[in-house]
């Protein structure tokens, strides 16, 4: 069964992602690198030349061929999750972790990332700190259906969310196996993630 971690740009996916796999000692695949070797070219240049909907229909693709593999750590696109058939992919052999943080922790990694605005293209046109709090509202509830658990790393290292979410690994006898769709079990699961500061 593959980890897959969702969330909206600089929630911690890709860097939590490929602790989660060190430590696992599994492939990590950022779909977002793998999209930019398949175009051959960066996402930002793809879709000032191509536009949204061209973008998506890639990261679909990349989604449905990733879905099929196995123990892999996924660090998906902050909008993979607007695509129901993505999840449903991803849940088929996946357990998904919303990895979410406020706007202001947000807002604070993309200034201390020196390749943010060459690697994160604009969603909408606004300034950074509305655009990132109008995405964060729309979303939303978007993450909330697909995640399977749910993790704040606001004010948490890489470090702490990757041992929280081997803690749960732990806490399900594997890799997130039997969670999926046993509601029984992810409401605890969902109450403890939701909690964690």
């Amino acid at each position: 069964m593959n980890i897959v971690l969702i969330g909206y740009r600089c929630s911690g996916k890709s860097t939590v992602g490929s602790l989660l796999a060190e430590r696992l000692e599994r492939p990590f695949v950022d779909t977002d690198r793998v999209i930019e070797n398949r175009i051959g070219r960066s996402i930002q240049d793809f879709i000032a030349q191509a536009g949204w909907p061209s973008f998506r229909r890639i990261e679909r693709q990349t989604v449905r061929d990733l879905a099929v593999m196995h123990d892999l750590v996924i660090a998906t696109g902050g909008g993979v999750v607007l695509d129901p058939e993505n999840i449903a992919d991803l849940k088929t052999n996946g357990w998904v972790i919303w990895l979410k943080a406020d706007a202001t922790a947000i807002r604070s990694r993309m200034q201390q990332d020196p390749d943010s605005a060459l690697t994160r293209p604009s969603l909408t046109g606004d300034d950074p700190r509305g655009e990132i709090e109008h995405v964060l509202e729309t979303r939303g509830m978007f993450y909330e259906s697909a995640g399977d658990c749910i993790l704040d790393t606001t004010c948490k290292t890489p470090q702490v969310v990757t041992d929280e979410i081997l803690a749960l690994l732990s806490w399900s006898g594997g890799a997130g196996q039997g969670l999926s769709g046993r509601s029984d079990l992810l409401k605890p699961l969902e109450t403890e993630g939701r909690h964690a500061r």
